[in-house]
């Protein structure tokens, strides 16, 4: 297959350059992608063509603009197979993963398409006589986007819409290894008319291009999907300029097995949340709380699951699971498993790494609760078996984390799921469900260490971060 050279896109030009190479995880020595590494001067162009085209864009009815995404959802449907299979090239998804994933960013930009019908204010009463209230949503000006390589066309997806359909120019900052999976999004918009400049695209370093695009005093407000520790430097440096900032980070996510559950069911639950896209994803179920009556049998079905998850090329046939996304990663994953060999864990299978960024799915017991492996986030397909004396002590270990992303919980009595799901103090919980896969149209976010927990991604709210509140009072004489 052919290398794709990627360009950036600054006021309607695509601009070339060099400097960022992507190679295909489960083929390293396959070039598949040159993007450029661009520098200050690009994002201070594009910020410059964004604030120059903000305005006629938000004078733009609603209603248009989501005519525009509603296109854009069309065009990229178009391109469906094509997006799918050049994303497992450069992330390593299977192709189901990577089809699924293309079929959510065509249903994100056909809900925020809709959502220009609805995008309005309220008509509220007044104690003052002779007068009504309005209120309007205005847009913030130019946002600044910037997103993670393991959702390459989701995330900036349900970013991007919410964002344009509020009337907001955008500036976004993709991640570096996977810069082909927004170029079939950004493509998509600006064929169905998105005028020039509105949308702009920066390719590069997080710590060049990324720091300009924070730091810039014009960018009214940053949504950044990635780790913990460079989503809370984004988060103080956006608050000191006074910017508005929204940051969705890692996640440490818990599933609890109770005595009652079914055993098979439920190693069948952890491994798709554990396994499934490779380990890869902030909500992945990367521990697992299991009561005393269940332990043993859950580590011996979850042992079973690992076993038939082999890794592969996501576009072979029967491939599980995908390879690690980078060297880089595979290294911080192969290390953690060391680690917790070193203070004393088993692992019950897996942990071996039988063809260059593949990592056999891995399942770690005999953990203390203090252990780096059950605390801190590996963001690989390694699950770390716990016990808990019942569901109160299941609920105590969930909650004794810095992060409050996403927990789930099997059982078969209502009773325990509605205590735990009051309970634990996360954003997300599911019951009898993989901690993973989420709905368009329900607010997402997290708290403590995952998330700023100010406003929610995906869903009508989303919208709330890219708009302000005016309120408008109506007077009228006789």
């Amino acid at each position: 297959m052919s290398t794709v050279h990627v360009p950036n896109l600054i006021g309607g030009e695509e601009v070339a350059g060099d400097g960022l190479e992507r190679y295909n995880p489960a083929h390293p020595a396959e070039l598949v992608a040159v993007a450029p590494a661009s520098g200050a001067e690009a994002v201070d162009a594009a910020v410059t063509a964004a604030a120059a085209a903000q305005p006629g864009w938000a004078a733009l009815p609603a209603p248009a603009r989501g005519t525009i995404l509603m296109d854009a959802a069309e065009i990229l449907r178009g391109r469906h197979e094509e997006a799918a299979r050049d994303l497992v090239r450069e992330e390593g998804k299977t192709l189901a993963e990577a089809r699924g994933e293309v079929r959510r960013a065509i249903d994100v930009l056909r809900f925020f398409g809709s959502e220009g019908w609805r995008l309005g204010g309220q008509v509220l009463p007044s104690s003052f006589p002779d007068t009504t209230v309005q209120t309007r949503r205005e847009p913030v000006g130019v946002v600044g986007l910037i997103t993670p390589w393991n959702f390459p066309i989701a995330i900036p997806a349900w970013k991007l819409a919410p964002a344009l359909i509020g009337g907001n120019a955008v500036v976004l900052k993709p991640a570096e290894l996977t810069p082909l999976s927004t170029r079939h999004l950004t493509e998509a918009l600006v064929r169905a008319g998105l005028p020039a400049g509105v949308l702009n695209v920066v390719h590069g370093t997080g710590a060049v291009a990324g720091e300009a695009l924070v730091r810039d005093p014009r960018v009214a407000a940053v949504s950044f999907t990635g780790s913990t520790a460079v989503g809370m430097r984004i988060e103080r440096t956006v608050q000191e300029r006074r910017g508005r900032v929204q940051v969705e980070m890692g996640g440490k996510n818990a599933l609890v097995v109770l005595d009652d559950a079914d055993v098979e069911q439920a190693a069948r639950i952890a491994a798709a949340g554990g396994f499934g896209l490779t380990g890869q994803a902030c909500t992945a179920s990367s521990r697992v709380i299991c009561t005393p009556g269940v332990y043993d049998d859950f580590v011996a079905a979850l042992t079973k699951e690992a076993a038939r998850c082999r890794p592969g090329d996501g576009l072979a046939d029967g491939t599980a699971m995908g390879p690690v996304v980078s060297e880089q990663q595979l290294g911080t994953i192969t290390a953690a498993i060391e680690r917790a060999r070193d203070e004393g864990a088993t692992v019950a299978a897996g942990g071996e790494t039988p063809d260059g960024l593949m990592l056999a799915p891995t399942v770690l017991t005999g953990l203390s609760r203090d252990s780096a492996a059950a605390r801190e986030e590996i963001f690989g397909p390694v699950v770390a078996v716990l016990p808990a004396e019942g569901l109160d002590d299941a609920i105590d270990l969930v909650n004794d984390s810095r992060y409050g992303l996403a927990a789930g919980i099997c059982t078969r009595s209502l009773s325990a799921a509605q205590r735990f799901a009051a309970a634990v103090r996360v954003g997300v919980v599911k019951v009898n469900r993989p901690t993973t896969g989420l709905d368009l149209n329900v607010p997402f976010g997290g708290v403590g260490d995952s998330s700023s927990n100010t406003f929610r991604e995906q869903g009508a709210v989303a919208v709330d971060f890219y708009t302000w509140s005016k309120s408008v009072y109506l007077g009228w004489e006789d």
